[in-house]
């Protein structure tokens, strides 16, 4: 019995201490950390320009922080006509081997030092700016005409240019922003991979409680940073441990529990909220580290383990499995506090952007109204903020919810580096009774193709119907060019009337020297003329005489010879 019992105590211990086991995990150096995501600001563009004698221009923005041996190839010898520009804030070497067609351009000053067994006549100094990527385009863009594409490079190895074409269709204008590089098909970059090492408890089963990640900056680190973190799962467990300086900024706090031997910063604008440090852990060791993020969050295990030291003062990093970062596509209405929406949305009537919609204003509904969603900076970090979905929701006793169609708009980096905007049509609210509304967007934010829930953002909309006048019959405008018209049109009328009166009188025979009175005097019909009547005259003229004359005698002759 005794045997029995000391074989199911041993047995027990075994199980204690493998189970104890299980829980901690030991870090290796990893390319490609499947929890944690290290992003950094690459800041670029790609253009279809080229300029007029067929040449392509190029920028190439080299970066090499805190990197003992910053040394680099340069791979460019089957490469088009190109202008390609280099700059480096800091010292590096680099070995080039190009064709004839590329000439490099690099700054006066620049400690930048290429090397090469080919002639140095491709090499090219200018004093163009260095710090300010925006005010590089605008010199080469006076120099050139154009920039084909400009690419910010992390601790660059190789980098070597594929025989492609390097524009891209679509616009000509650089217009600069977060991009994934490796998507430009022309360059083939190799870079040097960044410290970080990471692990999972195994084996790893699928558990009804929250994940618990675990993110440990050792103490020998020079950098003391501001590490943002962007949650991509809600229900989540995060412990934080660093050096004395670190702060800790969470750009979406979810439904996340954190713990911390550093500051917090929750960042959910229009709050901003500080967590004083809850925790007090000096050792970096891992198994310390581990054992103490599971007592403290009482947690049986922990889902990753990532240890990393940053080269930036400023580093995003993206909390969450690629394919668990998502949006729900069913939207129901909630409710959402000033705590609990990180980003802020703004209506205007035009599609200039200058007149912000007042929010007790109403908006007809037959039109366009045009919104943008912005948020904070965050030093140097630049999130895309990407809307999925938008919809509306009336107030009342009887609400309504309708999909609300938008068209992204465009913006630059310069006019709105922190927000993105969209324009909607209000149509389909026009067969609505409904006046009051919500409207909601859902959003996300991205840094290149890693996105994380942004929430929700929420406008109240005042919308009314469209006034239907009835027909109103068609108004007749007289101006000048009227009156003129109709006066000429009288006078010719006039002059016509009078012209058919000359006519008439002259077809009637009458002679144009009798006057008036005359001709009423020997017109039968006409006794009431003015003029005086004459009396008969007696005497005749010889004419008259010699005719009567004639016709007596005829008459007189006749009794005469009668009587004979």
């Amino acid at each position: 019995m005794e045997s029995h019992m000391t074989r199911f105590v041993l047995l027990l211990c075994i199980a204690v201490a493998a189970s104890a086991s299980s829980q901690t995990c030991v870090p290796e150096e990893v390319n490609d950390n499947p929890w944690v995501h290290v992003s950094k600001t690459l800041i670029g563009c790609w253009t279809s320009f080229i300029t007029e004698d067929k040449a392509e221009v190029h920028i190439l923005n080299l970066n090499f922080p805190a990197t003992p041996d910053p040394l680099f190839s340069l791979e460019m010898s089957n490469a088009r006509p190109m202008n390609l520009i280099i700059t480096s804030l800091k010292p590096a070497y680099g070995l080039y081997n190009i064709s004839a067609d590329v000439n490099i351009y690099i700054h006066n000053d620049s400690r930048l030092t290429l090397y090469s067994n080919q002639q140095s006549k491709v090499i090219h100094r200018e004093d163009f700016p260095t710090h300010n990527m925006e005010e590089l385009v605008t010199w080469a863009r006076q120099k050139f005409g154009g920039v084909t594409s400009l690419t910010t490079i992390q601790n660059p190895k190789v980098i070597t240019r594929t025989g492609t074409i390097g524009t891209k269709p679509g616009s000509p204008q650089c217009v600069l922003k977060t991009e994934e590089i490796q998507e430009k098909h022309f360059l083939s970059i190799e870079i040097k991979p960044s410290p970080i090492k990471s692990c999972s408890p195994q084996p790893q089963t699928p558990s009804a409680e929250a994940e618990l990640h675990i993110i440990n900056i050792p103490e020998d680190t020079t950098i003391r940073s501001n590490i943002s973190l962007l949650m991509g799962n809600k229900n989540t467990k995060v412990f934080l441990r660093g050096p004395q300086g670190t702060t800790w900024t969470v750009l979406n706090s979810q439904l996340t529990q954190f713990v911390s031997n550093n500051e917090i910063v929750l960042h959910m604008p229009p709050i901003t909220t500080v967590i004083q440090p809850m925790t007090i852990l000096n050792s970096d060791n891992v198994e310390d580290v581990q054992r103490k993020a599971l007592s403290v969050l009482k947690a049986t295990t922990f889902t990753s383990y990532t240890e990393l030291r940053p080269e930036y003062s400023t580093v995003l990093l993206v909390l969450g499995r690629k394919d668990s970062i998502a949006v729900p596509e069913t939207v129901t209405p909630i409710t959402n506090g000033p705590d609990q929406m990180p980003l802020m949305m703004q209506l205007y009537v035009s599609p200039d952007y200058r007149q912000p919609l007042d929010p007790n204003t109403k908006v007809q509904s037959d039109k366009r109204i045009y919104a943008e969603i912005s948020g904070d900076t965050l030093g140097d970090i630049v999130l895309t903020i990407k809307v999925n979905k938008c919809f509306v929701h009336s107030k009342g006793s009887c609400p309504v919810t309708k999909d609300l169609p938008f068209i992204p708009e465009t913006c630059s980096l310069n006019s709105c580096p922190n927000s993105t905007r969209l324009s909607f049509s209000l149509d389909q609210l026009q067969e609505l009774e409904a006046t009051a509304w919500d409207l909601e967007c859902n959003v996300q934010l991205c840094y290149s193709e890693k996105c994380a829930d942004g929430g929700r953002v929420k406008r109240n909309l005042e919308v009314t119907q469209p006034c239907l006048q009835p027909p109103t019959p068609p108004c007749f405008d007289f101006g000048l060019t009227g009156v003129l018209g109709i006066a000429f049109g009288g006078f010719l009328i006039g002059v016509l009337l009078i012209g058919a009166l000359w006519f008439i009188k002259i077809k009637t025979g009458y002679p144009t020297g009798l006057d008036i009175s005359s001709t009423a005097a020997n017109l039968p019909g006409c006794p009431c003329s003015g003029a005086k009547r004459q009396p008969v005259s007696t005497n005749t003229s010889p004419s008259e005489n010699s005719s009567a004359n004639a016709s007596i005698g005829s008459t007189q002759s006749t009794p005469t010879s009668s009587m004979a």
